[in-house]
C-alpha cells in the first residue's frame, strides 16, 4: 500500500523546499504603514545615530552631577540658572561649575552637563537660582546621541514581521517604504458529498463545512492571501479541473479531504496526473494527519497539498508545513514554545510522530502544567479547548508525568 510509505515530518519538508527552492519568493516596496504585518526582505542599517543629540528624559534642570553632591531635603545645593532650552531649539549656552538650565522632556541637552534633575526636585529663589534638593548620578534622566541606534548597527533584520514598533523605527530612521515577501497566494478547496455550507440545516448523513472556513482563517492568521476558495463534491473530474483553474495563480492550492484511500480518495491521483513534479509525499508519520499528500508543479511554481478530511488534522499539517514553508524561504522566526510539563503519561503511535493538543494549566509555584486534550481529530471543539500543541519523537513511546516539553501554541 502506498500510504504505508510514509514520510516523517522532516522529510516531508525537505521535499518540498527542494521542490520550491528555485522559485524562492517574490518582494515588493511597501510603505512604512502599508508594511505592517509583513515580513522584511532586506536588513535596514542605521544610517545616523538616534536620537542625534543628548536628550532630557524628564522636566527639570540640566547640572553637572558633581555639583549636586550631598543635596537632601534638609540641605539644598543652589544653583545659578543661566538659561532655558527650547523644544525643537538646539541647546547653544555651555554649563559651567555651579550653574543649571532648565530643560523641557525631550529637549537638547547642553554641553557641561551630564545629568538632568527632575523638577520635582528643584525649587526657585529667584529667576536666577534654583535650589536642588536631590544628588544625581552622571547620565541621570539623559538618553545619549546614538542610544537608541548607532550609526551602522543592523536595527532590523531580514525576516522580521514589522509590527508597530518596527514602523516607529523604521520612520525614526527617516526610512518611508521597505522591501517586504509578498505573502504566499492560498487557494482551498474542501472536498465532500455530506458537505453543506454553514448557512443551510444539514439533512442526516450531512455535515457543515468545517474545513473551508479554518484553514481560511488560519491562512489569514499566518498573512496568506486567500486567492480561491471552493467546495466540490466527490467528482475526480471536477476536482482535476478545479485544481487545474487555482493553479496558474496560487503558491499553493490546498485540498482537504480526499487524501485517504477509500474508494472516492483520488486528491493522489489528480495530484500525479496534472503536477509536473507528481506526487513526493503521500502519507506522513503523523497521529492525527497520516493521510497527508504534498506535490509540486514546476511550471506553474504551485505547491499542491492534500490535508486530511478531519479538521483537526487539516490544520495542523497545514501549520506544519505551509507555515514551515513560508517560514524557511523568509527567516521569518518561528515563535517560541512554551515549556511545560506533562499532567499525566501519554502513550503515542508507535513509528509516528504524534501531535497532542493541551491546554496549559499554572501550579502555585509558577510551573506551566500540559494537559493533555483528548478527542477525536474529526471534533473541531477539541482545538477551542486547547492552547497549543506538543509533538512526542517519532520512536518515543509516550511522554511521562512529569517529563519536561515545548508546548507550540496556537
Amino acid at each position: 500500500m502506498k500510504l504505508l510509505k510514509v514520510d516523517t515530518i522532516d522529510e516531508a519538508r525537505r521535499k518540498i523546499a527542494d521542490a520550491v527552492k528555485e522559485k524562492g519568493r517574490k518582494t515588493v516596496k511597501k510603505g512604512i504603514l502599508d508594511a505592517v504585518g509583513y515580513v522584511l526582505a532586506e536588513d535596514i542599517c542605521c544610517s545616523e545615530p538616534v536620537p542625534a543629540f543628548r536628550r532630557s528624559t524628564v522636566d527639570g534642570y540640566a547640572v553637572r552631577s558633581l555639583d549636586t553632591g550631598g543635596a537632601s531635603e534638609n540641605m539644598p545645593v543652589f544653583l545659578k540658572i543661566t538659561g532655558e532650552v527650547q523644544m525643537g531649539c538646539p541647546a547653544e549656552m555651555k554649563l559651567h561649575a555651579g550653574e543649571c538650565v532648565y530643560v523641557p522632556t525631550g529637549g537638547m541637552v547642553p554641553d557641561g552637563a551630564d545629568a538632568m534633575v527632575m523638577v520635582e526636585f528643584c525649587e526657585l529663589f529667584s529667576s536666577e537660582e534654583a535650589a536642588v534638593y536631590k544628588a544625581v548620578s552622571c547620565g541621570a534622566y539623559v538618553v545619549q546621541a546614538g542610544e537608541d541606534m548607532k550609526a551602522g548597527e543592523a536595527v532590523l533584520k531580514r525576516g522580521r514581521k514589522i509590527r508597530p514598533q518596527e514602523a516607529g523605527a523604521l520612520a525614526a530612521l527617516g526610512i518611508t517604504g521597505v522591501q517586504v515577501y509578498e505573502p504566499f497566494c492560498i487557494s482551498i478547496i474542501s472536498t465532500g458529498d455530506e458537505l453543506v455550507s454553514p448557512q443551510e440545516a444539514p439533512s442526516p448523513g450531512q455535515v457543515r463545512d468545517i474545513n473551508t472556513y479554518g484553514l481560511h482563517a488560519l491562512a489569514l492568521k499566518l498573512n496568506f492571501r486567500i486567492q480561491h476558495e471552493t467546495v466540490l463534491r466527490d467528482d475526480r473530474t471536477l476536482l482535476k479541473n478545479t485544481v487545474k483553474s487555482f493553479m496558474p495563480d496560487s503558491d499553493i492550492v490546498v485540498v482537504s479531504g480526499g487524501s485517504s484511500q477509500g474508494k472516492k480518495d483520488v486528491t493522489a491521483s489528480v495530484i500525479e496526473e496534472i503536477a509536473s513534479e507528481g506526487v513526493f509525499t503521500h502519507g506522513l508519520a503523523l497521529k492525527p494527519g497520516k493521510p497527508t499528500i504534498t506535490g509540486y508543479d514546476e511550471p506553474s511554481g504551485t505547491l499542491l497539498l492534500g490535508l486530511p478530511g478531519h479538521p483537526a488534522a487539516a490544520m495542523m499539517v497545514f501549520e506544519i508545513l505551509a507555515g514551515w514553508l513560508w517560514r524557511e524561504l523568509t527567516g521569518e522566526k518561528e515563535a517560541f514554545g512554551i515549556t511545560a510539563v506533562m499532567s499525566t503519561n501519554l502513550p503515542s503511535a508507535p513509528g509516528r510522530q504524534t501531535c497532542q493538543l493541551v491546554k496549559l494549566k499554572k501550579e502555585e509555584d509558577g510551573q506551566n502544567v500540559a494537559v493533555p486534550v483528548l478527542g477525536s481529530s474529526g471534533l473541531i471543539t477539541i482545538l477551542t479547548k486547547a492552547d497549543g500543541y506538543v509533538i512526542t519523537g517519532e520512536h518515543a513511546e509516550g511522554l511521562k508525568k512529569g517529563e519536561q516539553v515545548t508546548v507550540y501554541l496556537f
